[in-house]
């Protein structure tokens, strides 16, 4: 065995964040660790790295072929990581230096381990960035400049930059849509076979880790409460909270909201292209991010738009909100214009909740202020009583108020933003990404919810994800963009039970699924 893990605990004061945490990673062997948020997980991963913040207390042991890694010294520790043990988190743009280019941040990995001069450190950045499908992006490109996949695979090249023993892999997914995340998974396997190191995958997706790992372990509260090899636990489920697991990641929620034949979205014949890339003096064509997009959502109707990143949804979104400019086209609601000049009260009719509620909040504002925000809207200063409705409608309590955001979880903070868009009483909320980033067991909270709240206030929803699992268990019809374009339109389990474009079984075949083995 390379890595074993025995009786790892993790204090902070007086609270325990790991228990008697024990596990074998082997040579050559891919290693899941599932769980929910705060499970306990990342705090695993960094102990292990040696990265845990000053105030934690970290005993038991983790041994690397004998040698623990929590009794040595921070220089033993640099030593280690990049040569013997290497991490990719979850956010690849916070991990990546905004300011420095790709190439140089390959390079920075074999140079301050003194491997190779910067001439020969920048010959091998280039070479690991063709490993990873990166070889027609120069190395002079900043991650600003790269998709959120791109800038994945670059951590992923420095991670592996001096062939690491232990790739640590936290969440590494979660932000892609399927095909990216089909794509990345593909390479962690093949890094795994051709470069003979372990991977620990660290995921709440039991379809990934399913599909990855030859064992998994499940924590709960800073628990492994069950592990082995993957199919038996897959087929045993032997601890209530794995079972709890498996139910969230098939959930469909209870909807019983009627749709009425009356549309409140109309999108007709809509273009938004940008200018071309300067090319001298002169600019390449026009960049068709939205090209010639018509459909309607109805009355109580739960639409999906589902495609890959750079197929245009988030800039067909900005257009649909009023915030981008249309080059083309008409969108209306309840019969109005849309546009970024359009009347406040007629704004007010639609709202958004975005991926990342905690990164659209003022954290130095209480959840009444951003609750009460959009009542700029109306005209009319918020009372008291409907701050407190709105976050009673979406199951909170009126005391929450007097908070602030990091006083709650994830999955209490998209409560939070689903309460700020539910307080000008709009028409339509358009969801986008509204769940990727939560677990199995949250999503499934909020998609129940949403499902009450759309039969409670009549809401229509614009649903837009790359989980194709959340989109079939919510929306009652799907469209599939790409290239700027709609390719396919249906009823949603028509769609996603026989697809019609070859574009769309693509996306059905990357999605990873759940199958219990027999």
């Amino acid at each position: 065995m390379m890595i074993d893990v025995e009786s790892l605990s993790v204090r902070i004061r007086a609270f325990d964040i790991l228990r008697n945490v024990s596990l074998t990673i082997r040579e050559g062997e891919i290693f899941g660790l599932v769980g929910e948020s705060g499970s306990g997980k990342s705090m695993t991963a960094l102990a292990l790295m040696g990265l845990l913040p000053r105030v934690m207390e970290a005993s038991g042991a983790a041994r690397l072929d004998g040698i623990d890694l929590l009794s040595l010294g921070e220089y033993d520790l640099c030593a280690l990581r990049g040569n013997d043990i290497s991490m990719i988190f979850q956010e690849p743009m916070t991990a990546l230096n905004p300011v420095q280019t790709i190439g140089d941040q390959v390079a920075e990995v074999l140079t301050i381990h003194g491997k190779a001069d910067a001439n020969a450190a920048r010959k091998i950045a280039r070479d690991r960035l063709d490993r990873v499908g990166l070889s027609h992006i120069g190395l002079d490109r900043y991650p600003h400049e790269l998709s959120g996949g791109q800038r994945q695979r670059v951590c992923i090249a420095a991670a592996i930059a001096l062939h690491p023993r232990l790739l640590i892999a936290d969440e590494p997914t979660t932000a892609l849509d399927v095909t990216t995340q089909a794509q990345i998974l593909d390479l962690l396997k093949d890094l795994v076979a051709e470069e003979n190191m372990s991977l620990l995958l660290i995921t709440h997706d039991l379809a990934v880790v399913s599909d990855m790992a030859d064992r998994i372990a499940v924590m709960e509260k800073g628990v492994i409460v069950e592990q082995g090899d993957t199919a038996q636990v897959l087929r045993d489920q032997a601890h209530p909270y794995t079972r709890k697991l498996f139910a969230a990641s098939a959930h469909q929620p209870d909807r019983t909201a009627t749709m009425i034949d009356d549309a409140i979205l109309r999108i007709e014949d809509v273009h938004r292209h940008y200018p071309g890339a300067r090319e001298g003096f002169h600019r390449g064509p026009p960049v068709r991010a939205v090209n010639g997009v018509s459909f309607a959502i109805q009355r109580g109707e739960s639409l999906g738009l589902v495609g890959e990143s750079g197929c245009g949804k988030s800039t067909l979104t900005r257009t649909i909100l009023g915030l981008d400019p249309l080059t083309s086209g008409q969108i209306t609601l309840n019969g109005n214009p849309v546009s970024p000049t359009m009347p406040r009260a007629h704004r007010a009719d639609m709202q958004v909740v975005f991926q990342d509620p905690y990164g659209s909040f003022n954290p130095r504002w209480r959840v009444d202020r951003i609750i009460a925000e959009p009542f700029h809207l109306l005209g009319r200063k918020p009372a008291p009583s409907d701050i407190a409705e709105a976050l009673e409608a979406v199951r909170l309590s009126p005391e929450d108020a007097f908070k602030y955001p990091h006083e709650f979880s994830g999955g209490q903070r998209q409560r939070i933003a689903i309460a700020r868009a539910l307080i000008t009483r709009p028409k339509l909320l358009v969801l986008d990404e509204a769940v990727s980033a939560l677990d199995v067991s949250v999503r499934a909270r909020i998609l129940d919810l949403l499902a009450e709240l759309q039969d409670q206030f009549g809401l229509s929803y614009l649903f837009i994800s790359h989980d194709l699992t959340v989109v079939r268990a919510i929306t009652d019809r799907v469209l599939v963009m790409q290239a700027g374009e709609i390719v396919e339109e249906g009823q949603t389990e028509q769609v996603f039970t026989a697809p019609n474009h070859p574009y769309t079984r693509t996306l059905l075949e990357s999605a990873p699924t759940l199958e219990i083995p027999a």
